[in-house]
């Protein structure tokens, strides 16, 4: 018997949080929502954990040392994607502790980084991190999401 086993990507994200306010950053070059808002956030490498691949990320993207005993799990999102092989379980972290001021590392993948209310997200924020958000806000620790087409940027 041929079992066709599902295959599944991981990436991890951290929002920075400063009381309401969370770090967003619009993501540039990429051809994949560029134009967008999300949070710093990555695939793991081989032989990688979460934490190890979201510190190594976080410092890559915005230059800040976070130290993995300071970060929290609060989310946990299957994302079903329309492309076949590119389907998501995305671990979202928060952070409230880190050294170093968040600033622009990678200007050909982000243009823009910026605070903002966790209640007043830029009109373009990714819709799942949108959701995100709002799940996190309420306490929900897990979601699964159909994700369709890529927008016009």
């Amino acid at each position: 018997m041929t079992k066709n086993r599902h295959l599944i990507r991981l990436a991890v994200y951290l929002m920075f949080r400063r009381g309401k306010e969370i770090l967003v950053m619009r993501r540039a070059g990429s051809g994949y929502y560029d134009g967008w808002y999300s949070f710093p956030s990555g695939h793991l490498e081989a032989r990688e954990v979460p934490t190890e691949a979201l510190v190594r990320e976080v410092a890559e993207e915005t230059g800040v040392s976070v130290d993995p005993a300071d970060v929290s799990l609060v989310h946990t999102m299957f994302r079903l994607n329309r492309l076949p092989d590119t389907d998501y379980i995305d671990l979202f972290f928060t952070a409230t502790k880190w050294s170093g001021e968040p600033s622009i590392r990678e200007p050909d993948k982000c243009d823009d980084m910026q605070w903002v209310s966790i209640d007043a997200l830029p009109e373009k924020t990714i819709p799942y991190i949108r959701q995100l958000a709002r799940d996190v806000e309420n306490g929900i620790p897990f979601s699964e999401v159909r994700t369709e087409t890529l927008p016009d940027s």
